[in-house]
């Protein structure tokens, strides 16, 4: 089943990336399941990305942001010499997993601990985004506005003085 938000956009200005995000997202029916992740939110503005990557070193783990994703990918190394493998029930394969991040989000750290890959992100509000309060004036407090002096012409003799005007009679 598909989607057309083509009427959704056409009266919205500036939502490019939410019908990018949407189209990407309806694209993307098979999602993989290795290796499983879990996502917190761990403050207001704080998000944490736990992946189990059992029989990953964190030299086998590459992380990149690139244009609002976050792309994990894990790389399998050599394998040891560990005898006939009876029963293989660690998932040692390569992966990639994305993530769609929103506007104004970065990543801020990640620590390997116990086979289990944490990422820290965390929104940030930019100060052009933040609510700000503007002060109203009334017509009566505006300041008076400045009125300047008349520009003379290009040309024009500004030296001499203005003619006198005769008086009115009494």
């Amino acid at each position: 089943m598909s989607y057309d938000f083509a009427p959704l956009f056409r009266t919205a200005i500036g939502f490019d990336r939410l019908a990018q995000v949407m189209d990407t997202a309806a694209r993307n029916t098979a999602t993989p399941s290795y290796p499983p992740y879990d996502i917190a939110k761990t403050g207001n503005d704080s998000y944490a990305l736990t992946m189990a990557v059992a029989g990953f070193g964190p030299d086998d783990i590459e992380l990149v942001v690139q244009d609002n994703t976050l792309v994990v990918s894990g790389r399998v190394s050599e394998p040891q010499n560990e005898g006939e493998i009876l029963h293989r029930g660690i998932a040692r394969r390569a992966f990639e997993r994305r993530f769609a991040l929103a506007d104004h989000v970065e990543v801020t750290g990640a620590e390997m601990n116990n086979g289990l890959l944490r990422i820290s992100v965390r929104q940030i509000m930019p100060e052009a985004l933040k609510p700000r309060r503007i002060p109203v004036q009334s017509a009566a407090s505006a300041p008076a506005p400045v009125v300047h002096p008349p520009v003379a012409a290009e040309g024009a003799n500004t030296s001499s003085p203005a003619p006198e005007l005769p008086a009115a009679a009494a």
